[in-house]
């Protein structure tokens, strides 16, 4: 495995150090010291901490989009594929004892109203999630999986907008129970 740049592993310890603590409740120092690299290097390579924060969003993005894939892959009824993808995402969740949610959730909570620059990223990337969950929605109701009375768009912004706030809940609660509701309720709910 190659070794990390000094700018990569600054985004590293920024994803991990911002999923745990958030944008307001950490510092640069607290960043670069869990990169091991001294702080002068952040001023090396980001103009302010709402640039390195999109910087992190974009890698935490990376791996978002890696997860997406299952939603594509034709094994299985497209409403089959959208249970599986949020039982992955639930299980990602439950490993982490629910201590740190979803960066993108958290970021939007946090930033959205303090930050232009980290709130327009937010933007474009849920929307390119939102359009990624239709694309599977749209095949569901193609199958026939699921229901055809409100259209893919909606359906996929509601199932994103819903996961986040169960991810939210489940994080206050420590518990899994939010996001069994979600399955209970809300993918049930558009099964056809």
């Amino acid at each position: 495995m190659p070794r990390l740049s000094l700018k990569e592993k600054i985004v590293v310890s920024a994803v991990e150090t911002l999923h745990r603590k958030g944008f307001n409740g950490c510092s640069v120092q607290d960043i670069t010291e869990a990169a091991g690299v001294p702080k002068g290097s952040f001023y090396n390579h980001f103009q302010s901490k709402e640039d390195l924060a999109v910087a992190a969003l974009e890698r935490y993005w990376h791996k978002v989009q890696a997860s997406l894939l299952m939603l594509g892959d034709q094994d299985g009824p497209g409403m089959e594929r959208l249970a599986r993808y949020f039982r992955h995402l639930n299980d990602l969740t439950r490993q982490n004892a629910y201590e740190t949610g979803c960066l993108v959730g958290n970021m939007a909570a946090e930033m959205s109203d303090q930050s232009a620059s980290i709130r327009e990223r937010l933007a474009g990337l849920l929307a390119d999630w939102s359009g990624a969950i239709e694309a599977c929605v749209q095949a569901a109701q193609a199958d026939g999986s699921m229901r055809r009375d409100i259209d893919s768009r909606s359906i996929a912004a509601c199932l994103l907008n819903a996961w986040e706030g169960a991810i939210m809940r489940a994080k206050v609660d420590r518990s899994h129970r939010p996001l069994e509701d979600f399955d209970r309720v809300v993918l049930a709910s558009l099964r056809a």
